[in-house]
């Protein structure tokens, strides 16, 4: 993705910016909650000390991760996926036993109250919207302008945007393998609603003194956390419900679930430096030496994430889920509204996704250092934060923050000269199929010229050709015509339209539980 922008816009630092920027959040809001998560989870399955899980987390994870690669990568998550579904599922199925169905749970959600509570407060009450998916704009917890396009800019940066999601899409086959994988990744992505949500609302219902415990003291005592315990839901529904063998095997399903994460998040945060940030400084690298960088990279990462950990775990009233997203509401929206940008408005230059980004950051990272500062009170706790950022939630700030980089960029754009046709030329959404032949010179990975034996410098230049629908690539030396081409973004029909119909399946199914659940 840093590439693109570099050959969208030009120049070198909003390339190194965007790769900085998503090793930053690679460390806290990726694999410091991967860790934290899994070593809670082996915490209370098996009674070991936080640390001491994270680091046995880390040597599996580690051992085939950079034994392997992508490859290995690719393969261990695809087996993975299936032994999650079929452990997800038995769990799903058990815990419905236990509450006597879907029909009895709303009302055991709503009586579910610790025994231990604090006087004069009603944070020990379950919410009375916790079945709707559509919430108060201003006093609900996860109010509906931010479900609806706060977190729709969030999954934006996510699924469009990160290096991790486009890894993959860049090493399948053909586009109709990248289409089918996106859409077959929206149809899992329904599942967490019935196999990680509502078991984990069943599991408030069945243990309210540990799940939903309010007393500092009793959280300490429960989870090791004074701001709450809501993190050990899906944990203590296995514990308590699942005979052993599948105890086990649910175990292992989260392991390989938060493995299966890690492990992508070490390979493309370690490309990410290697490629776009090492490589430009040492454009003479060797492979083995960028195969070590990327290693003691990844090293470094994990260490900065281990010692984030203790912060993490008191942040955001201890519910991983908020602390997640409030973090990406802070850092990734502005490279939302660039991207975005980018792709559909050709008059976008290289300045204004700049300063775009600037200002985006500046604003996002003085909310976040705020959110730490005056993190959310305990509960009991009179509330000292500024108004400002008590009375924004943090999905409407993204939704801010998304508008006003929007705003810098767009202005700064039109004051600024317009981007050259070679910046333009199938780089964005009008310029897919660009008409006529062009030779367009496309921005080297290096900034250094390598020379031939003759000593002629030896240019990357680009065919524009009408109907392949997009630049072909090609190293052109002085004495040679160019011979390496991009393979065709073209498809076979049927595939293209069996794609096709079944996105529009997968919308009208999300319309609908959304509807449904509002």
């Amino acid at each position: 993705m840093p590439e693109y922008l570099g050959r969208r816009f030009g120049g070198e630092r909003i390339r190194t910016y965007l790769a900085v920027l998503s090793l930053l959040l690679s460390i806290f809001t990726k694999i410091s909650t991967d860790l934290y998560s899994g070593a809670l989870f082996v915490q209370v399955c098996l009674g070991w000390n936080l640390y001491l899980s994270t680091v046995l987390m880390l040597v599996v994870t580690a051992l085939y991760t950079i034994a392997g690669g992508l490859a290995a990568v690719i393969y261990t998550d695809t087996l993975q996926t299936f032994v999650m579904i079929v452990g997800a599922i038995i769990l799903t199925i058990t815990a419905f036993n236990e509450i006597g169905g879907y029909s009895n749970l709303e009302q055991a959600y709503s009586i579910a109250v610790p025994s231990k509570i604090i006087p004069n407060s009603t944070c020990h009450l379950p919410r009375a919207d916790a079945m709707h998916l559509f919430r108060d704009a201003v006093t609900g917890d996860l109010p509906w302008p931010g479900m609806t396009l706060g977190l729709t800019i969030l999954a934006t940066w996510y699924w469009c945007t990160d290096q991790v999601i486009v890894q993959r899409s860049l090493s399948a086959k053909n586009m109709s393998h990248v289409k089918g994988a996106s859409i077959f990744a929206g149809y899992l992505k329904l599942l967490p609603f019935i196999f990680i949500i509502l078991p984990g609302m069943i599991s408030r219902a069945l243990y309210p003194d540990s799940v939903g415990c309010v007393d500092p003291e009793e959280c300490v005592r429960v989870c090791g956390a004074e701001v709450g315990c809501s993190n050990i839901a899906f944990p203590k529904l296995v514990i308590e419900l699942m005979p052993s063998g599948l105890r086990g095997l649910m175990i292992a399903v989260m392991m390989a679930a938060l493995m299966s994460s890690l492990t992508s998040i070490f390979n493309s945060s370690s490309t990410l430096f290697t490629m776009d940030i090492w490589k430009k400084h040492r454009p003479r690298a060797s492979e083995r030496e960028l195969l070590l960088v990327g290693r003691i990279v990844t090293v470094i990462l994990v260490m900065v994430s281990v010692v984030w950990i203790p912060i993490l775990q008191s942040a955001n009233s201890g519910q991983l889920f908020v602390y997640i997203q409030s973090v990406t509401s802070y850092l990734a929206p502005p490279v939302t509204a660039v991207f975005t940008l980018a792709v559909f408005w050709k008059r976008t230059n290289e300045q204004g996704a700049f300063w775009g980004l600037m200002v985006g950051l500046v604003v996002g990272v003085c909310r976040m250092v705020l959110e730490f500062a005056f993190p959310p009170p305990r509960c009991g706790v009179v509330d000292s934060a500024p108004m400002v950022l008590r009375g924004v939630h943090y999905l409407h700030f993204a939704i801010l923050l998304c508008g006003l980089t929007a705003i810098v960029v767009a202005v700064v754009s039109l004051l600024t000269p317009p981007p050259s046709h070679e910046q333009v030329c199938n780089l964005t959404w009008w310029t897919i199929t660009e008409e006529g032949e062009r030779e367009i010179p496309l921005q080297k990975v290096s900034s250094v010229s390598h020379r031939n034996s003759h000593g002629s410098k030896r240019t990357r230049r680009a065919v524009c050709r009408h109907g392949a629908g997009l630049c072909i690539s090609a190293m052109r030396c002085s004495e040679q015509p160019p011979t390496a081409r991009v393979p065709t973004i073209r498809e076979s029909v049927f595939w293209s339209r069996f794609c096709c119909a079944n996105a529009l399946l997968l919308v009208s199914i999300n319309i609908f539980l959304y509807a449904y659940f509002a």
